[in-house]
């Protein structure tokens, strides 16, 4: 597994006597200010993935001895073993094997019912020389470029739900409560409604989230055949869906031109300069981006 954390990388991947078949770029940084990186942007062989891991607000318990960093590295360790053992298995009953595989690694050390209990959003991408499949669960967007038709795979659960959670805070009559306490409410209705039917899905301590991800398949020839592809964390998504910086196909087109790092750059700007008006709790957040460039088979 090649992990990215702090820089880029460009590694591209074929099949013995053939040309280059995908070419990968990856930047995964944290957010300016803090050591911890809780995203990690990787790369196992055809499989490239991006995780967001969730961070937990200050004063918050989890029921784990462990954090968000310690559960995207060793849930990409699970799903690069579940690959390699498995890999013409669907990506959804490999990332259930790995979210199991997790399970175990806890040790018996922590409550994994805890409402709590780490998370990350999953985008994968696998390269099986005919098609491609992917998965997307949680708010981690898939950028996809087929025949030059450009589209976005989400999973707009998250957002639908924090919504939902905005609306009802928004009810609450000014002055009524406190801020701090107004914010723990606040997190506490999301994480009721966290891997629920009608709330939204992340990896975390079951295994059955998995099979609630979006899926699908792109081809690999013809017409509609797969050129570009980007997972993307929030962080780095918000280029686009917070910061206007420009559109899907331009993020492309920046990524191909200049690649990954630069959009990162891109973003930590954009974060300076509004750092008065942004909505999110969080002013900055860690940013991942894999870049895919696919070739025409030989």
């Amino acid at each position: 597994m090649r992990p990215s954390t702090t820089s880029g990388s460009d590694d591209p991947v074929g099949r013995a006597g053939s040309a280059p078949m995908m070419r990968v770029r990856t930047a995964s940084a944290p957010a300016p200010g803090r050591e911890v990186n809780e995203d990690l942007a990787f790369q196992v062989g055809p499989l490239v993935g991006v995780l967001d891991g969730a961070t937990v607000p200050d004063g918050f318990d989890t029921g784990c001895v462990h954090g968000p960093e310690w559960y995207v590295r060793h849930l990409a360790a699970r799903i690069a073993v579940a690959e390699a053992v498995r890999p013409a298995a669907r990506l959804t009953s490999n990332l259930a094997a790995a979210i199991l595989a997790v399970r175990a690694d806890h040790g018996g050390q922590c409550d994994l019912d805890h409402p709590g209990t780490p998370s990350s959003t999953v985008c994968l991408l696998r390269d099986r020389g005919d098609q491609v499949d992917y998965l997307v669960l949680c708010d981690s967007p898939l950028v996809l470029d087929e025949g030059g038709h450009i589209s976005v795979v989400t999973d707009d659960r998250l957002e639908v739900a924090m919504a939902e959670l905005r609306q009802m805070v928004a009810t609450v009559p000014a002055g009524a409560v406190d801020p701090v306490t107004r914010f723990r409410h606040a997190v506490g209705v999301q994480r009721e409604r966290m891997n629920r039917t009608h709330g939204y899905w992340v990896a975390a301590a079951d295994p059955d989230a998995a099979f609630h991800a979006v899926t699908g398949s792109v081809p690999r020839h013809g017409p509609g055949a797969l050129r570009r592809a980007a997972l993307l964390s929030d962080g780095a998504s918000s280029a686009v869906e917070q910061f206007g910086l420009t559109d899907w196909p331009g993020l492309l087109d920046q990524l191909s031109a200049d690649g990954p790092a630069a959009l990162i750059d891109r973003v930590r700007a954009a974060e300076r300069e509004y750092a008065d008006r942004l909505r999110r709790h969080k002013a900055t957040d860690d940013a991942s981006v894999v870049f895919c460039e696919f070739e025409s088979a030989v």
